[in-house]
């Protein structure tokens, strides 16, 4: 697996994140995420996983929300790659670059229709917390699951 850069609207990010929406829509009975929509002019960091092959198989991207915090969007994986580390290999991507640029705290919103992504977040370190920016007060959020991880700083361990 390779995993490398993207721009947001690069055509294999664009797929994915369709195809990442049209997933969760279809779990969640249509309903449209909660909080503010990610663009190109607020993701600061997108990355692609590959196959040997080339073939785009996975997503994820990082929106900085300030004083050191980014939040984790995008997070997919094409059904025929899971089960194969990809969603791993990404997230630890995704946190080395937030460390890169000094961020110290990953967080993110996730549902309770998305086991995999609970049982990815939680077995990486994240931690429930109460929902952050946009998504307090949000009626649509009213059921979502929020989590964080401390990524850099004090007392952090050490990139695994």
């Amino acid at each position: 697996m390779i995993i490398e850069a993207a721009a947001w609207d690069h055509p294999d990010v664009r797929r994915l994140t369709t195809d990442q929406q049209t997933e969760v829509r279809a779990r969640y009975g249509g309903k449209d995420e909660p909080g503010s929509h990610p663009s190109a002019a607020d993701v600061a960091v997108v990355l692609l996983a590959r196959d040997d092959d080339g073939t785009a198989v996975g997503c994820g991207a990082l929106r900085e929300l300030g004083d050191g915090e980014a939040e984790v969007k995008r997070m997919y994986v094409v059904p025929a790659a899971r089960g194969r580390g990809v969603s791993k290999g990404l997230l630890t991507a995704l946190e080395d670059a937030a460390r890169a640029r000094g961020w110290t705290t990953l967080r993110l919103e996730t549902g309770p229709l998305q086991p995999e992504a609970i049982g990815l977040y939680s077995g990486a370190g994240y931690r429930p917390i109460a929902a952050f920016g946009d998504y307090v007060g949000d009626p649509d959020a009213a059921g979502s699951l929020f989590f964080e991880r401390a990524v850099a700083g004090p007392g952090v361990p050490a990139p695994r």
